[in-house]
């Protein structure tokens, strides 16, 4: 099953669950696409696919600029992950397939 897709995801961040659709559009071994949450919508660079699992990184303004830099798997409908903010540490991401 390809890794493409919207998923529905949840990041456990110091800042409490943070809410956010991933999209994911695969091209080769790269991918593009967005996670938009209630913070805005975070564009998706340096998107890579190896197999199952996916890394990317994402710029972000609200609450401070910082990058974001994530790598998930996806088994079947099921996305698991971290989201690494720098100093902040990493934080699990768990997420579902939603189209």
């Amino acid at each position: 099953m390809s890794v493409a897709g919207k998923y529905e995801c949840v990041t456990r961040s110091p800042m409490g669950d943070q809410t956010s659709i991933l999209t994911v559009e695969v091209d080769g071994d790269s991918f593009s696409g967005s996670n938009s949450g209630p913070m805005g919508n975070m564009a998706i660079t340096g998107g890579s696919v190896d197999g199952n699992t996916i890394s990317w990184s994402s710029d972000i303004t609200v609450p401070m600029p910082m990058k974001l830099d994530c790598k998930a798997t996806i088994d079947g409908d099921e996305l698991s992950g971290t989201v690494t903010a720098g100093m902040f540490g990493s934080f699990p991401m768990t997420g579902k397939r939603i189209g």
